[in-house]
């Protein structure tokens, strides 16, 4: 009876807006196929931000750049009171998200889901934000070129997020 229920809310939701549509005389399917050609001209603008991010985070991973960094960063890390074994994902969730998930997915399966490392390593992804893919896509899609304060603003908050969520792991758990 639930799964019914949930699988008729998209058709209801798009039913009633047709029906809304068709009240006030607006041409639905025209205002949907323009919607669509708004969207694939936004997608054709940000489309080689995109790829160039893309190909830089998996240029990172493959020549192990990501591993020596977070070699590197793991005393601070530390120092701080964020595992240092979560210096990969922290390295990473600014750049790419699926990167991130394969990241913290590999944490979880390595010390366990209810370890503090998988805690930490789970609410880092789901209290930061990528970074450089976001402002890639909002800022190429508006045309800005000059970033000014948005990216040292934005990775001070994704390492508040990182901060937190160590802490909060460790308090809770």
């Amino acid at each position: 009876m639930t799964n019914t229920l949930f699988a008729l809310v998209i058709p209801a939701i798009l039913a009633l807006v047709a029906l809304i549509g068709l009240r006030r005389r607006v041409d639905v399917f025209a205002a949907l196929t323009d919607g669509a050609a708004d969207g694939l001209r936004v997608m054709l603008k940000i489309l080689p931000s995109l790829i160039a991010l893309l190909t830089a985070v998996y240029m990172l991973r493959a020549s192990g750049a990501t591993d020596a960094l977070a070699r590197l960063c793991a005393p601070l890390f530390n120092l701080v009171g964020i595992p240092p074994e979560t210096a990969p994902l922290i390295l990473i969730r600014p750049i790419s998200g699926g990167g991130a998930l394969a990241v913290g997915s590999e944490l979880i399966v390595t010390y366990g889901a209810d370890s503090r490392i998988g805690r930490t390593a789970a609410i880092m992804l789901g209290s930061t934000e990528t970074t450089f893919y976001t402002i890639a896509v909002y800022f190429g899609a508006a045309k800005i070129r000059k970033t000014r304060y948005a990216i040292p603003a934005a990775l001070i908050a994704d390492l508040t997020g990182f901060t937190v969520a160590a802490v909060t792991a460790r308090l809770f758990w």
